[in-house]
């Protein structure tokens, strides 16, 4: 294989940790180097099965994205003065669709959800409303794992290759062995997700880099410093890739908003509906919010990588009854399993509607709320 040499790319300077006492949440760890045996993948379902029932949220660590890895996909020959680590990299590329893009051509590239139902391409600043007359002060680019789905800017297109590989990392490295856990922690075949979750197949599963920007204090203060509403994502489960801006809560099952913690090269992951869905509300998806960051990080932008995760399109959201472990605890269905929308359907419906919709009160205090495909979904405020 010849080699390749890969393009330069500034390296973005992301924010130093706070120091300010925060009340973070006690999240598992998960070493998913150990999934390589049958031993640790059996003691790696017990933890996975807690942390999933607990919070909702945990870490993985040793997922084995390194200088190493990047090498032997490329057989790379480095050009660049300094050689940052391979997460350093992903985070130079994803600062690029931001800072190095003018707003006509992010324009050209944006993305049509109200119509499409798809993120794909821009989500542009100030498309969602959040509270007040307050729109967001956030935009992101989204880019399906595969990459020739549509057209790109300029500046990302010889990066698109870096792009597909770390899209196939997060699926077939991290992904799929996650959910040969979870079904294993289901008493199912290991397979039994990883089937419903084909990199081939058509779906929307992909990759995005996100960047918020501060606000002003007149923003801050209307919306309470919320900068994205309590929420669940759609998709079974999310891979966030740790970064060093505080902002991230969960809500805890007692109620209590809890920080997410910044650990170096670890992934942050979260439970979304489809999973919700899939088990009966054994493994529920986490409310999980943005807020303004600590003062020492006040005015610094957030820059986050994710891939975000969904069955294939055709799956039909109902719950996997043949497990023994959803048996005996009991299936709660959110409709009738004839009724159960496909994941195609849900995440369209979800897309077009996050943000643009009329909210409701609802009979909880700070909670507002839709009907989607017949179904309520909550926002908390």
């Amino acid at each position: 294989m010849p080699s390749l040499t890969l393009p330069y790319v500034p390296h973005y300077v992301a924010a130093p940790p706070s120091k300010e006492t925060l009340e973070y949440a006690d999240l598992a760890i998960i070493d998913i180097s150990k999934a390589d045996t049958e031993e640790g993948r059996a003691a790696l379902a017990i933890e996975v099965r807690e942390a999933l029932l607990n919070h909702g949220f945990f870490y993985v660590v040793n997922h084995g994205y390194s200088q190493d890895q990047v090498r032997q996909f490329f057989h790379i020959v480095w050009i660049v003065d300094i050689i940052s680590t391979q997460t350093d990299r992903i985070f130079d590329i994803a600062d690029l669709p931001f800072s190095a893009v003018s707003d006509s051509e992010k324009q050209i590239y944006a993305g049509t959800m109200k119509q499409s139902g798809s993120y794909q391409g821009y989500k542009l600043r100030q498309y969602w409303h959040i509270d007040a007359g307050v729109r967001d002060q956030l935009e992101h680019y989204n880019i399906n794992r595969d990459v020739t789905k549509r057209g790109h800017p300029e500046i990302l297109r010889p990066l698109l290759q870096e792009i597909k590989e770390f899209s196939k990392h997060n699926h077939f490295n991290v992904l799929h062995p996650m959910l040969r856990l979870i079904a294993r922690s289901l008493e199912l075949p290991e397979d039994t997700l990883v089937n419903n979750h084909d990199y081939d197949a058509v779906g929307e599963t992909y990759v995005r880099f996100m960047k918020y920007y501060p606000r002003t204090e007149e923003e801050e203060t209307k919306t309470k410093n919320v900068w994205l509403k309590g929420h669940t994502d759609f998709g079974s489960i999310t891979i966030l890739w740790s970064q060093p801006v505080a902002a991230l809560q969960i809500l805890t099952r007692e109620g209590k908003w809890r920080w997410i913690r910044h650990i170096e090269n670890a992934l942050v992951v979260n439970a979304g509906d489809a999973l919700d869905f899939l088990t009966g509300g054994y493994y529920k998806g986490t409310i999980h919010r943005v807020v303004k960051p600590p003062e020492d990080q006040r005015n610094y932008p957030r820059l986050g990588v994710f891939y975000f995760v969904m069955p294939n399109d055709d799956v039909k959201l109902v719950p996997m009854a043949q497990s023994p472990v959803l048996q005996r605890a009991g299936i709660q269905r959110r409709c009738d399993d004839s009724e159960a929308p496909t994941m195609e359907q849900w995440r369209k419906a979800r897309t077009s509607a996050y943000g643009r919709s009329e909210l409701e009160n609802g009979k909880e205090k700070g909670v507002e709320q839709e009907v989607i495909n017949g179904l309520l979904v909550k926002h908390y405020n």
